[in-house]
Formats: C-alpha cells, sequence, structure tokens
C-alpha cells in the first residue's frame, strides 16, 4: 500500500526559501534533514518530508516547475512496479528506478500533465 507523504517546491532565491522555511518548519515541529545539491533544503517531520530545492532542469521555478510528489512504498520492487505502470499508462520517465543515495531507492515521471512525481522506498 503506497503512501503519499513527500513534497518538493522549487525556489529562484534558495537562501530566503531556506530561512522561511527553517522558521516556518521548525514551528510545526519539522527538522531539516541535509541540503540538496541545488542549493535547497530537505526537512523531515512526523512520517513525512518536505523539501525546497532548485529545479533539477536548471530553469527557473514556477508552479509546477519544481514540484514534486512521492509516493512511498515498501520495496523496490513495488517503486519498479509503479514506475512502470505510470509509463504504462502514457507517463514520461524522468529518472528511471534506482539508488539515489545510501539507501534510497527513487522512480521518477511526468503524469500526462506534466506534473513530476516519484516512487521510492528510503531504508
Amino acid at each position: 500500500m503506497a503512501k503519499l507523504n513527500y513534497l518538493t517546491v522549487g525556489s529562484n532565491d534558495l537562501p530566503k526559501a531556506k530561512a522561511f522555511y527553517d522558521a516556518l518548519l521548525a514551528s510545526a515541529g519539522f527538522k531539516p534533514l541535509f541540503d540538496h545539491p541545488s542549493g535547497g533544503r530537505l526537512y523531515r517531520g512526523e512520517g513525512c518530508m518536505f523539501g525546497v530545492l532548485g529545479p533539477h532542469d536548471g530553469n527557473p521555478a514556477g508552479v509546477g516547475n519544481g514540484m514534486m510528489g512521492g509516493f512511498a512504498f515498501d520495496s523496490a520492487a513495488e517503486v519498479d512496479a509503479f514506475h512502470a505502470k505510470a509509463l504504462e499508462l502514457g507517463a514520461v520517465c524522468e529518472g528511471p528506478p534506482g539508488e539515489r543515495m545510501p539507501k534510497a531507492y527513487f522512480a521518477y515521471f511526468r503524469d500526462l500533465d506534466g506534473n513530476k512525481l516519484c516512487g521510492y522506498k528510503l531504508g
């Protein structure tokens, strides 16, 4: 069973955005998890994660560019199946299933409207 519990937003001024989200998310019990290579930051909350990032494609952040929802799965095989089903239904691959960092397995795609989503397994 998948759970939707991960969201990122894009920013064109990451230092300002990180200061904003550091304060805002701390007030909701989130803690910084790690700084992202884009210059952004990821945060961990109770059973969820939030990130503010520079868009991967290098274009300016805007509504939809830099935004991504993530679905957590219990196994890499479930991530693979989720990604394959999305592609079968007409989605476009934005990153094939695979390990992205130690103990982190992700697969990315864009839906029929271009919204970026991912399936992932941590641990």
